[in-house]
């Protein structure tokens, strides 16, 4: 009787961690293998890593552009683009969404329902305008001082909004419905790999911005990641309490409202 041959061993939860996160943070053609409680969890916690490759494009792009001429308000505008086009403007539409369903003042289970649809309302145009034009204005003050600084500052922010993200799913914040990707990823990330992982980025930005700008860049970088943590939580918590805990929308408007509020830190001084 012949021998069945072992199966092939399956992949780390590492690598299909990355594929969770590349797979559904992006529009990369990354294939998601495992769509479970584990992979959720390890692909949020890779979320950051994948705003670093989604930062260090849209700078690169500025930068070439810089280059090749142009001003630092194309550059800004380009590297804004960027993330949009990544992400198919899911986060851009998450934002909006949060913002009606917020603007709203109904109950939560209309205001969740106001969520859903397809169209968007004022508060949520109002906020998209305003958002985009701080994303643009900031990274154009970033090109304005050197290349350099505008892909800093674009890969800061792209790490922050994705950080923002791993701290939204985090246990102890339920999912305000029970479907989605908002179902599929709260709830997974230890709160003390969050926080560690919040302490690292915060590190390792003030390294990076000490090398290309000295002791006071390493000071605002690091403040940029965690004044973005901080207004991003500020968010999380007034959803939890208006819509009874997290959704898609909510992990969306999260991560845009930490990417602006880090590039606005950036853009001072």
């Amino acid at each position: 009787m012949s021998e069945i041959p072992p199966s092939p061993p399956s992949p780390p939860s590492s690598l299909h961690g990355l594929r969770f996160a590349f797979g559904t943070l992006t529009v990369l053609p990354v294939r998601v293998t495992r769509w479970d409680r584990e992979a959720a969890r390890a692909g949020m916690l890779c979320a950051p890593l994948v705003g670093v490759v989604a930062g260090a494009l849209a700078g690169l792009l500025g930068a070439a552009l810089l280059l090749l001429g142009a001003g630092p308000l194309l550059a800004a505008v380009c590297a804004a683009a960027v993330p949009a086009v990544l992400t198919r403007g899911l986060h851009l539409d998450g934002l909006a969404d949060t913002a009606d369903g917020l603007g709203s003042g109904k109950p939560a289970e209309e205001a969740l329902r106001i969520m859903k649809q397809s169209d968007i309302g004022p508060f949520g145009v109002l906020t998209l305008v305003l958002v985009l034009l701080a994303q643009v204005a900031a990274l154009a003050e970033a090109y304005g001082g050197s290349w350099a600084r505008g892909v800093l500052a674009a890969v800061v922010s792209a790490a922050s909004a994705r950080l923002a993200m791993t701290l939204a799913a985090r246990r102890g914040t339920p999912a305000a419905r029970p479907e989605g990707l908002g179902a599929a990823v709260a709830e997974t990330v230890p709160a003390a790999g969050a926080l560690a992982l919040a302490a690292g980025l915060a590190a390792a930005a003030a390294a990076v911005g000490g090398a290309l700008l000295g002791t006071y860049g390493a000071v605002r970088t690091a403040a940029a990641v965690v004044l973005a943590v901080a207004a991003a939580e500020l968010l999380l918590r007034r959803c939890v309490r208006r819509f009874g805990g997290v959704t898609g929308d909510v992990f969306g408007a999260l991560a845009e409202t930490a990417g602006t509020a880090a590039l606005v830190v950036l853009a001072l001084g």
